[in-house]
């Protein structure tokens, strides 16, 4: 580290040259400078992941979920009485979730995940509960306490607090199975890994200014408390301004009579109230003259026109009290999220005159809308939240069905038997409620009117990238099939948030999205402490304010979490304070605080679902991390957390990053800066994290590069010979990218890999390059470049049935074995594992017994037993090898037998091939190395690209890439192409890597002289040639190629099958037919229409048109409706036609056939 001289050095006449004679006073001044090169900086993301991040969110979700919420839900329900007899109670105490465990034969024992996956198992805990209760016995009671009654079971995450893998070390890992890399963050359900995906919400209890389909402005807000979730509306429409509730008989409930209903009754404390300027005095007037019109003036008679406007409900008998109907909708329902006390309403009036007030501030500028794609707007649900309103469902329904039996049962028996409470807990409502739910990822909550589909899915396992990038997606709220373009755009706020990358192609564009690297969601934190030091900084009490002093210029609102609390009279102060606070770490880390200029509003939020990213703080420019802090944590004595207990960096939301302004680089600071980015390239997310040079490509070369990196073959995890997965992919010889990037590093990819660097020359080649076609190298298929392996799962279980019989297996009779299809089976009539296994030969020998329905019979014969062969049914193509056959029962104690079946699969002709830059091409042609272009140092490219792949796409960061690559192989280091990060010495600059080139002995540009094959002369041109990581995607030819000649038909209508699973033909449809038809093909059209698929004699009867059948005992045709066969003609006909024909007869439609002579 060499000191460079400062100006007060020089000047005292220092000599600072010398390392040496440097004092130790210089030393500690060097370390408590600021950072100069953000280098250093860069260590912060290693620490950060480690506590936060990628799938932290999930895990930190689930853990507040079983840690407090849990307990919030049980304490809310905790006490079960008899109606019958009150006296007669159980109380649920304290609630935890166990070990992981399962039960067999009445013993429980501890599991691991690598156990569940493979004997298709859920990986559970047991919810525990303690219990207090009342036990009857000869009309004595007596309480009674029980501890640690099992009341469900709960599906773990991998890698929670509750799950065994929680804190261990690799060691540990490798032992129960498991990959240190794998993320976490997913359930094992019946043996299957399910996410529950991150879901897109509009934030709750907030004011949003939003217009109909009308063009009307409204103002809504959707309440959630823990009792009710509402939706109210106020909105304008001719000038008069109305209340929209769902409870009420009309949308259009008059805005005046509500606030008279609820005790405002004089107009000039609502006007006040709204505002004193003329122009919403002005608005606010029609509505005030439909009151008076109305008649309405007090608030009996405003609570009695409400009554009749009330919706009546069938099901419940008249109201006990008259009036009591709407004053407690306006208590209750109606913005249900400001509590009344004491049936005081004046929060409730005044929350109406702030949505008042903000609807004409929209009318009259219109840059007061709120926007509803706007990040800050949108709150994401974690799998914690939703496992919660799951849970809360059906705790409550197993309390009440709890109820029901107890009641049922003192209703009914003598009272001198022993009765005892405990004995009554189902614990399958939860377990099988909180099981199904997760395994079909449909939420169907009738209690929160929640029915939503497809929220879990199975975990892709396609690659280690495909499996990070699964966790960290977002499901939009809405469907795909509506053609907006405003919630697809990239938001700005987006940015460091959401990865502008990575998003599907075709109809869910811009609508699913992905975390970016350093996004956080929060959790809930407690408000009680928050309200009241909002009270201590000087906010004062909306009920010590008149109407008059809501608005006055320059004093704020303050608004927590959607509650007004009250005003403050110096916002910047306040909000300064409440910052220092959170830096301080009294307060916690995730409260935002954001003042709003416009809307004289001061927000601050608490809540969960809000996406935030860290950032450093800077003062008037100058960054609060010293080079000192950075040793430290390289030196391990600092973490992530200190720095942020030392006020260093803070967490900042999408609407406080409104009140910062945030310099990309610390050179870029001035005086204003507030914070610092901590790197610029954290902006992606994982997926996108894998390109080098990004911000040298076309935008959409990166995200075609997202959803192709998600197939792309190679190492899955450490486990990934000891899964037994339905398919799994992997590459043989898998390398970690000669070109890499600090994301790759990150996220542990150059551990596992998914491609190959290949040298790759980029020139014409014997045309079957056109198309982004790729010209092979065969030597080098046959040292295993692009070399795969694919397994295959197969499964069969033993039945049992009700009769006490059960399938069995057989040891194979090789005596009677003529077809030759028996010779893989082992003795136990399984087949051997390391046998290759061909297309129609039996792996299982069972049979099944042919009564499996009434009394059990004791014995039964050999000859009661059919047999029922599992049959291999397989492609031709490459040797199949039976890899691995697992045995193990199941949840009804079935034995189940699975096998994995394994291919290994060289490149060949069509398999797609893919550079991590967009640039997807299949295999043209296989070419002999002999007839391969060659370098003067004898070097042979593995691969041949046509140069016209690049003018169009714009993909410079694949030649930058070649570049490195090249560079990185001739000087022996990894070469770096962070995005953006030229700057900060994350990526190496273009002209570097020249240099490096030369001082190989290379070209600057990259480019040699190449030799051609054939001829041996040196070819015209200089050829750009070096490697490029190349990554093999999971559509391989074999997979896909199909023919059919005849084949099997549909029963119903007698044409062939369709798709290449039922071996079916290929159609030829509407399209194609109209194409015959012009070439006037009329043979043709005839042949594959009829003859082809699904010819059939009719008889005709020539009378009356009808058709006949053949009479095979007089052999001649016969007309059902003549009785005769004196006219009958044969034709051939479509079977669909036939069909067609007698459906519409049964429908009384008769169509008559008229016939010619041909």
């Amino acid at each position: 580290m060499v000191v460079k001289p400062s100006d007060d050095d020089s000047k005292n006449g220092k000599q600072v040259d010398d390392p040496n004679a440097i004092g130790s006073d210089i030393d500690k001044q060097f370390l408590g400078l600021p950072i100069k090169s953000a280098v250093d900086k860069f260590q912060l993301l290693p620490e950060f992941l480690k506590v936060r991040g990628l799938v932290r969110q999930h895990l930190d979700s689930f853990n507040y979920f079983v840690n407090t919420e849990i307990k919030k839900i049980v304490k809310a329900n905790d006490r079960i009485e008899s109606s019958t007899d009150p006296s007669i109670y159980l109380r649920f105490l304290d609630v935890r979730v166990g070990e992981p465990s399962v039960t067999m034969n009445a013993v429980s024992e501890s599991i691991s995940p690598h156990m569940c996956r493979l004997s298709d198992l859920t990986y559970a805990a047991p919810i525990l509960v303690d219990i207090e209760y009342i036990e009857e016995h000869h009309a004595q009671k007596a309480p009674r306490e029980k501890k640690d009654v099992v009341i469900g079971r709960m599906p773990i995450m991998l890698r929670s607090r509750c799950c065994v893998l929680y804190g261990k070390d690799e060691a540990e890992l490798a032992r129960l199975g498991e990959c240190p890399l794998d993320p976490g963050g997913y359930f094992v359900i019946k043996g299957t890994e399910k996410v529950v995906l991150i879901q897109e919400q509009l934030s709750k209890n907030r004011i949003i200014i939003d217009t109909d389909k009308k063009g009307n402005i409204n103002a809504s807000v959707t309440s959630s408390t823990e009792a009710t979730k509402s939706k109210t509306v106020i909105k304008m429409e001719n000038e008069k301004i109305y209340l929209q509730l769902n409870i009420f008989t009309t949308p259009k409930i008059p805005i005046v009579v509500v606030l008279k209903a609820m005790g405002m009754e004089s107009i000039q404390e609502v006007v006040q109230m709204v505002g004193r300027d003329p122009r919403y005095g002005a608005l606010l007037l029609p509505s005030i003259e439909e009151c008076a019109k109305e008649k309405i003036y007090t608030q009996e008679q405003a609570l009695e026109y409400l009554e009749t406007k009330v919706k009546k409900f069938q099901f419940f008998s008249a109201p006990p009290e008259k009036e009591g109907r709407a004053l407690g909708i306006l208590r209750d329902v109606f913005l249900a999220n400001v509590p009344v006390h004491k049936n005081n309403f004046l929060p409730k009036c005044i929350y109406v005159g702030v949505m008042m007030r903000r609807m004409m501030d929209a009318i009259l500028n219109k840059d007061a809308m709120d926007d509803k794609d706007y990040v800050g707007n949108k709150r994401l649900e974690l799998s914690g939240q939703l496992i919660s309103l799951l849970f809360e469902d059906l705790f409550k329904t197993m309390v009440s069905e709890v109820k029901k039996t107890v009641d049922k049962l003192l209703g009914k028996h003598s009272r001198s038997s022993r009765f005892d409470f405990s004995q009554h807990l189902n614990s399958n409502i939860i377990s099988f409620g909180l099981e199904r739910t997760l395994s079909t990822g449909n939420w169907d909550v009738k209690r929160f009117r929640m029915h939503r589909k497809g929220m879990s899915q199975v975990l892709a396992r396609l690659s280690f990238i495909s499996t990070m990038g699964h966790v960290t997606r977002v499901s939009p709220q809405f469907e795909k099939s509506r053609k907006v373009s405003g919630p697809r755009a990239l938001q700005p706020s987006q940015w460091g948030m959401l990865c502008p990358c990575d998003t599907p192609e075709g109809e869910a564009c811009g609508l699913v999205k992905n975390l970016a690297l350093m996004t956080h969601v929060t959790t809930d934190q407690e408000e009680g402490p928050l309200i009241s030091l909002c009270y201590c900084l000087g906010v004062e009490d909306l009920e010590l304010l008149s109407a008059e002093e809501l608005h006055t210029p320059n004093s704020f609102l303050v608004i927590f979490n959607g509650r007004i609390l009250g005003k403050h009279r110096r916002p910047q102060y306040f909000a300064t304070g409440m910052r220092m606070l959170r830096r301080a770490g009294k307060i916690g880390e995730f409260v935002s605080v954001f003042v709003n200029e416009k809307q004289h509003c001061v927000y601050i939020a608490s809540d969960g679902g809000r996406v935030c990213r860290p950032l450093v703080i800077a003062d008037k420019g100058v960054s609060r991390i010293k080079e000192y802090h950075m040793k430290e944590l390289s030196d391990g004595v600092r973490t992530f957390d200190d720095f942020l207990r030392e006020g260093l960096i803070e967490y900042l939301d999408v609407n406080e990053e409104n009140n910062a302004l945030i310099a990309l680089y610390e050179g870029e600071a001035t005086p204003e800066t507030t914070h610092i980015e901590i790197e610029p390239f954290t902006i992606l997310g994982v997926v996108a994290g894998l390109i080098p040079y990004p911000h040298h490509n076309q935008s959409p070369r990166n995200t075609y590069q997202c959803a192709m990196g998600k197939q792309a073959m190679g190492n899955i995890a450490y486990n990934q010979l000891k899964r037994m997965d339905t398919l799994l992919y992997l590459l043989v010889y898998p390398q970690r990218p000669l070109l890499t990037t600090r994301t790759i590093e990150l996220v542990g990819y150059d551990k596992l890999g998914a491609g190959q660097n290949a040298t790759v020359a980029v020139m014409s080649y014997s045309g079957y390059d056109i198309e982004d076609a790729i010209v092979m190298n065969k030597s080098s298929l046959d040292r295993g470049f692009g070399r795969c392996i694919v397994f295959k799962k197969y499964s069969s279980v033993n039945q049992k049935y009700e009769n006490n019989t059960a399938d069995r297996i057989v040891r194979p009779n090789r005596n009677e074995d003529y077809s030759g299809n028996m010779q893989i089976l082992d003795d136990d009539g399984l087949a051997a594992p390391g046998e290759i296994i061909r297309p129609n030969d039996v792996y299982v020998n069972k049979q099944t017994p042919m009564i499996t329905k009434g009394t059990p019979l004791p014995g039964i014969p050999d000859s009661a037993y059919r047999p029922c062969k599992q049959i291999f049914k397989g492609s031709e193509g490459e040797p199949t090898v039976i890899d691995r056959v697992a045995l193990s029962t199941d949840k009804n104690d079935c034995l189940c037998i699975k096998f994995l079946i394994r291919q290994t699969r060289r490149p060949e002709l069509g398999d797609k091939f893919s550079s991590r830059h967009g640039q997807k091409g299949v295999c043209g042609t296989i070419v002999q190395q002999e007839d391969f272009p060659f370098s003067e140092r004898g070097i042979c490219p593995d691969l041949i690209m046509n140069p016209h792949g690049f003018p169009s796409r714009m993909t410079v960061g694949k030649m930058i890439e070649l570049l490195g690559g090249k560079a990185g192989v001739s000087c022996g280091r990894f070469h770096y192409g962070s995005a953006f990060g030229e700057p900060s010495g994350h990526a190496d600059k273009v002209d570097a890597i020249s240099e490096t080139l030369i001082k190989r002995g290379f070209s600057y540009n990259g480019k040699d002289i190449l030799y051609s094959g054939i001829t041996g002369c040196p070819l015209q041109a200089y050829i750009f040639m070096g490697p490029i990581y190349y990554q093999k995607l999971k559509h391989m030819v074999l997979d896909k190629m199909h023919a059919r000649g005849s084949g099997p038909r549909v029963m119903l209508t007698r044409q062939p099958t369709e798709g290449r699973a039922r071996n079916g033909g290929l159609r030829v449809g509407e399209m194609e037919r109209d194409c015959l038809i012009a070439y006037g093909a009329s043979m043709l059209i005839f042949e594959r229409l009829m003859v082809s698929s699904d010819p059939f004699e009719v008889q005709v009867c020539r009378v009356c048109g009808l058709l006949g059948y053949y009479n095979h005992k007089l052999k001649a045709g016969i007309c059902s409706s003549c009785k005769n066969g004196d006219n009958i003609s044969t034709m051939k006909l479509p079977y669909a036609c036939k069909l067609l024909i007698q459906e519409l007869q049964s429908m009384n439609i008769v169509p008559r056939l008229k016939l010619a002579e041909a």
